[in-house]
């Protein structure tokens, strides 16, 4: 994966993952699983994904992967707080599998491509593992496509600051668009692409959404990789933070985040 994670496990990015359900972020793929299937989740994060998906495929299996044994460790608490005894876990590169060919039913990522050093030879890798017939979903989020309002001079300034720092890091944050040509130049052929929107434009969502990034522009990795990279300065990231804030506050305020969606039959 990226050499470096934009987001990082601050508990302010584990307040907006741990949100995360099968329903809000792997809807598209819901109709396409069976009891009895395997499924791998690479990237699963805190696991709230991974745990849903294995309540869909019960008495199958799910394989929860990460990139580093403390990541992999959020997802462990996640699974045995729900007391679910149906996920396995690894450690792994999506670059480069430690898995048999035609290993699994199904292979899930989310928000993941975004963060690869080459989401070509990744989704490579997940098709090389996934079992003939099967199916491989994806989905990454599209910064550049992200809309908002009102217009916050301060919220331009995230999203640039934003975009610098996650290609700094090797990834790309306009992932969304780019997923379906990511699918075709590693020779996937039966490709189904969508999209679909989380949207944040209710008292509760705004305050919920808005402060999440408040905090997280101060606290999180990103926060101490703009400064050590010299991409921002503190006064900077306070600036936005309030900005956030701001948002948050505003009883029209709204926010949509487009993210691009593919569901590939291997």
């Amino acid at each position: 994966m990226a050499a470096v994670y934009t987001h990082g496990h601050h508990e302010s990015v584990l307040r907006s993952h741990r949100w995360r359900t099968a329903e809000n972020s792997a809807g598209y793929l819901l109709p396409h699983l069976t009891s009895g299937a395997t499924l791998l989740d690479v990237g699963c994060g805190p696991g709230t994904i991974t745990a849903d998906l294995a309540t869909r495929i019960t008495p199958g299996r799910v394989t929860a992967l990460e990139h580093t044994e403390d990541a992999l460790a959020l997802a462990r608490a996640e699974i045995a707080r729900r007391g679910l005894t149906t996920v396995d876990f690894t450690v792994d590169d999506v670059h480069a599998l430690d898995f048999p060919d035609d290993s699994f039913d199904v292979t899930h990522a989310h928000q993941v491509l975004q963060h690869v050093a080459d989401p070509v030879r990744a989704l490579r890798e997940m098709a090389r593992v996934t079992k003939p017939g099967g199916t491989i979903a994806v989905r990454d989020s599209d910064y550049a496509a992200f809309a908002w309002f009102p217009k916050l001079p301060e919220l331009d300034e995230w999203l640039d600051l934003y975009q610098r720092v996650a290609r700094a890091n090797g990834g790309e944050p306009d992932a969304g668009r780019r997923l379906l040509s990511w699918a075709h130049a590693a020779g996937l052929t039966d490709v189904t692409a969508t999209s679909s929107t989380w949207c944040f434009a209710d008292d509760e969502d705004r305050a919920w959404w808005g402060g999440m990034w408040a905090d997280r522009i101060l606290k999180s990795a990103m926060a101490t990789q703009a400064l050590a990279s010299g991409a921002a300065d503190q006064a900077a990231l306070d600036r936005i933070s309030a900005g956030w804030r701001r948002w948050s506050e505003e009883p029209d305020g709204f926010f949509s985040l487009l993210h691009g969606e593919l569901i590939v039959r291997v």
